[in-house]
């Protein structure tokens, strides 16, 4: 994929070594813009400045506030992959995006890897995962529970132990890019990316293929995020379901599990 590239003074080769690392290539006329500020890499609409940049931030802002006052073990999430005060399934998310919720699943003790397919968005994740194993507060835990993988998510579910992953997971955890109607209300920082990202990735069109993979690499259940009005994954229906206000929780527990 094309993207601009604008470098830091202070460290000019990092945005090089993330081109080759993501096979992604400089071009000035591009769309979007990776730009190192010098503390981090930052992803930018060239055409609508006043969106503002999207990076990943593990140790602050909203991740870090959902961290300490999101409801621990007992939010819905956790329930749905089976985290519990006795559990720390080991889990896969096949569909990381920026990491959001794999670093929840890390947070409350599970160790997670992360499975990215879209290069741009695998360079910000790899760039927050970095910064997050530095941190004096969070670092030695994510260092030891979280770990990325940048490869499409089908292919890294197909692989097994012996492909790409370095440990087959209790659970599997996919969130697809699903189209957000016209008329759905989303929070500014929603909008914000998903206006981004569905001009950068667009949405998951394969999605469905993901779940025939997923129930075959996971040893418990495979655990699908859906918008409260979107079909079932696969049209298979779930063991159960887990309903929030705008999202839902599609849980597949395996047979064995039963």
């Amino acid at each position: 994929m094309r993207i601009k590239l604008i470098p830091n003074p202070s460290r000019r080769d990092y945005l090089g070594e993330t081109v080759a690392q993501f096979g992604l290539i400089a071009d000035n006329d591009a769309l979007f813009a990776l730009v190192d500020t010098g503390d981090r890499i930052e992803l930018r609409k060239q055409d609508e400045p006043k969106l503002g940049p999207i990076y990943v931030d593990f140790a602050g802002g909203a991740v870090a506030h959902r961290r300490k006052f999101g409801g621990g073990k007992g939010q819905d999430i956790a329930k749905a992959v089976g985290i519990s005060k006795g559990a720390c399934p080991t889990i896969l998310d096949g569909t990381a995006g920026l990491g959001r919720d794999s670093f929840i699943f890390a947070s409350l003790g599970s160790s997670v890897q992360m499975v990215e397919r879209h290069p741009v968005v695998a360079a910000l994740l790899s760039d927050g995962l970095e910064r997050a194993k530095r941190d004096k507060e969070i670092g030695s835990w994510v260092s030891e529970r979280m770990s990325f993988t940048y490869s499409p998510s089908q292919s890294a579910l197909s692989a097994g132990e012996e492909g790409e992953l370095s440990f087959r997971p209790d659970v599997v955890y996919l969130d697809p890019m699903y189209p957000h109607p016209e008329g759905k209300k989303a929070t500014a920082l929603v909008k914000k990316e998903m206006r981004v990202f569905q001009s950068l990735v667009g949405g998951d069109n394969d999605a469905d293929g993901l779940l025939d993979p997923a129930l075959q690499m996971a040893k418990k259940r495979v655990v699908v995020k859906r918008p409260n009005y979107a079909p079932w994954l696969s049209d298979r229906k779930p063991s159960m379901s887990i309903s929030m206000k705008k999202n839902r929780f599609d849980v597949y527990v395996l047979a064995s599990m039963i």
